[in-house]
């Protein structure tokens, strides 16, 4: 008789360390929306939270312009807190300039009310939309890890672009990767970046990409770092510079994408596509 209290304490504490599935992400889904690339595996959105919240470092890549992504990791973050307390969030929308801001907002916030006018507090570039970024940004200023900076000043990306530096690293300065990221910006630049100002561009990027390795490992872990797409790609970005800086220390890719883009296996870990959005010609200004 006295087996029976201790089969249902077992039961009790199994229950205590079982998974909560998380809130329906707030953007439609469709089948097949998620996929592990490794394996072309169909995940729903709670195994993909379960296996993230796994990944010691994580790297989300956003389409900028995205509404959809930018709902997406703000569930992702409030999802993978009900897994694991988080240990910091990097966003390459925060230059090292800003971070003394950053803190005072979190410490005189206390978790509790943040100031009315937060654009000014934060010195926040105008560059990054805040109607976008300001719902993840007001919610990790109010939690109890670090909101650390991981891109360049601008007197930095000046610098650099007068005087090109020396860039270590055998994977990240492979002829395929530098190939494809300048053929990358000279078409973000519409075709209309003079070729002779390529290297200093392909430097400006790349030094960008080392900063948010250097800036991902030293930062506590489960670190988080939200960035642009092609700055997360395995293939091309920030993991390449992670493994030339310290083999030892993994990392995870969750690419956020368009339904209708295809993201090759070798870009990330997982995909997550999203329906797409109106299509917006930046370059149509641009051209006579």
């Amino acid at each position: 008789m006295r087996t029976l209290p201790l089969v249902l304490s077992a039961l009790l504490l199994a229950a205590c360390h079982v998974s909560r599935e998380p809130a329906p992400p707030p953007v439609v889904q469709d089948p097949g929306s998620i996929l592990d690339l490794r394996t072309g595996q169909a995940l729903s959105p709670g195994e993909l939270v379960e296996r993230l919240a796994r990944a010691p470092r994580l790297i989300v890549g956003e389409q900028h312009d995205n509404a959809d992504h930018h709902v997406l990791q703000l569930w992702l973050l409030r999802s993978l807190a009900q897994e694991r307390p988080q240990g910091s969030l990097l966003l390459e929308m925060l230059n090292p300039d800003q971070q003394p801001g950053v803190d005072k907002v979190k410490r005189e916030a206390a978790g509790q009310r943040l100031p009315d006018d937060l654009i000014k507090a934060l010195a926040w570039q105008p560059g990054w939309d805040w109607g976008l970024y300001g719902p993840v940004v007001s919610y990790a200023l109010k939690q109890p890890y670090p909101l650390l900076a991981a891109n360049l000043d601008r007197q930095e990306i000046r610098r650099i672009y007068t005087q090109v530096p020396v860039l270590g690293g055998r994977q990240s300065n492979a002829s395929s990767v530098t190939q494809a990221l300048s053929a990358q910006i000279r078409e973000s630049h519409c075709g209309l970046l003079p070729e002779a100002q390529v290297p200093a561009m392909l430097a400006v990027q790349q030094q960008r990409d080392r900063r948010m390795a250097e800036r991902l490992l030293a930062a506590p872990v489960p670190a988080m770092l939200l960035a642009g797409a092609f700055h997360g790609r395995r293939d091309l970005g920030v993991p390449l510079h992670m493994a030339d800086l310290d083999l030892r220390r993994p990392v995870v890719v969750l690419l956020l994408a368009e339904h209708g883009s295809s993201v090759p296996a070798a870009a990330a870990d997982y995909v997550w596509y999203t329906p797409p959005q109106p299509a917006k010609d930046y370059c149509a200004q641009l051209k006579p």
